[in-house]
């Protein structure tokens, strides 16, 4: 079934496509960053599409949340408390056997990404933090691979392909820049993170489905594009979408680069991929517990503003010094102390990814 002639017949017909197109697709990988809503939809959309080689990788598990949007899983996955990145391989070889999965079960950072995207042809965001997106945004930028950001919680979603500027050569990707199509990166259009507790979180305020779908769709398109070298039809603009108010707006940033001085695409220095910038995770001995510190700005954290957040979610006590919520997460019990600058206590967990997974559900980062 899996090498029946007709399989992509109908996108074959589309322009830019055809035999030599399709055959591109079966000789690319994609590196699918985080199979939570956005990732999951990726997938699918990127076997069916014939990608020859899925690369997945994620931190969690299958939770009965997370049925409402992320179209990978069923109740069976949830029940066998399957990680997402082996469920997705799971359910992904029986929609396109010819696919070749690679499930990572791991928390992706700078420790480890050289690793897992070794011979990636492109990123695909499904990610759920600023961080681990400035980590990506910077191996992408280093090594010239197109990354397709996306992000989406409530009713929003944004989504934009950034093809980075890097010098001639660098890169097997070097036809959109002598073309004069790169893009600004990520850090161009946002030059730092939002600090912890200032974002909304799919946790905290929710998300609707169809706003996923919607930004997985675009960012699966702009992939289709890039790997069948259809650089003349990627998308120049940031797109920005509200299903719930009906506003769909497209941003046009393509000045970010020229007007801006980034530190990673300009200047060559990768804060998140040399340590430098992130997040830090220490177990701590005999506690059940997990550290996890943040560079944050000098402002500080607005513990009353997370509290009002937290407070649908579990108890919380708070005062100027520090704020500790009780928080059930997946049927496992955790306690949650943050202090104003950032720094975090995750008690119920001795793994470093499971802390900074609840501190990415309920604080952001």
């Amino acid at each position: 079934m899996s090498d029946h002639p007709s399989r992509y017949h109908r996108q074959a017909l589309l322009p830019g496509f055809g035999e030599d197109g399709q055959r591109r697709l079966g000789d690319s990988t994609a590196f699918i960053l985080g199979c939570g809503a956005l990732g999951s939809m990726a997938a699918e959309l990127l076997a069916r599409a014939g990608v020859g080689h899925l690369a997945i990788i994620d931190r969690d598990f299958v939770e009965i949340t997370n049925l409402q949007r992320q179209v990978l899983f069923d109740e069976r996955d949830v029940a066998d408390a399957i990680p997402k990145a082996q469920a997705a391989r799971r359910r992904l070889a029986k929609i396109n056997s010819s696919v070749r999965v690679t499930a990572i079960v791991d928390d992706l950072n700078h420790g480890n990404i050289a690793r897992h995207a070794s011979g990636a042809d492109i990123f695909v965001d499904g990610l759920d933090n600023f961080e681990t997106r400035y980590l990506a945004n910077d191996y992408a930028v280093k090594h010239g691979l197109p990354y397709m950001y996306g992000g989406a919680v409530g009713t929003i979603g944004a989504a934009f392909a950034i093809l980075p500027h890097t010098a001639e050569g660098d890169t097997p990707w070097e036809q959109y820049a002598a073309g004069g199509r790169a893009t600004p990166c990520l850090r161009c259009l946002f030059e730092e993170a939002p600090p912890p507790g200032t974002t909304p979180t799919c946790d905290t305020v929710g998300v609707l489905a169809s706003a996923v779908t919607a930004i997985a769709s675009f960012q699966v398109a702009e992939s289709l594009k890039v790997l069948t070298g259809n650089f003349d039809r990627i998308c120049p603009t940031l797109l920005n979408i509200d299903l719930w108010t009906n506003t769909f707006m497209q941003l046009k940033v393509a000045g970010a680069y020229q007007r801006g001085d980034c530190p990673c695409c300009k200047h060559g220095r990768f804060d998140y991929l040399d340590g430098r910038l992130g997040s830090g995770a220490t177990a701590l001995c005999g506690r059940d517990a997990v550290q996890l510190t943040h560079r944050q700005s000098p402002g500080g954290l607005d513990l009353d503003r997370v509290s009002a957040r937290l407070r649908e979610h579990g108890n919380v006590v708070a005062n100027r010094f520090m704020l500790r919520a009780n928080i059930s997460d997946g049927g496992n019990a955790y306690t949650l102390s943050l202090f104003p600058d950032g720094r975090a206590i995750v008690h119920g967990t001795v793994e470093p990814s499971v802390a900074r997974s609840v501190y990415a559900k309920y604080v952001g980062i």
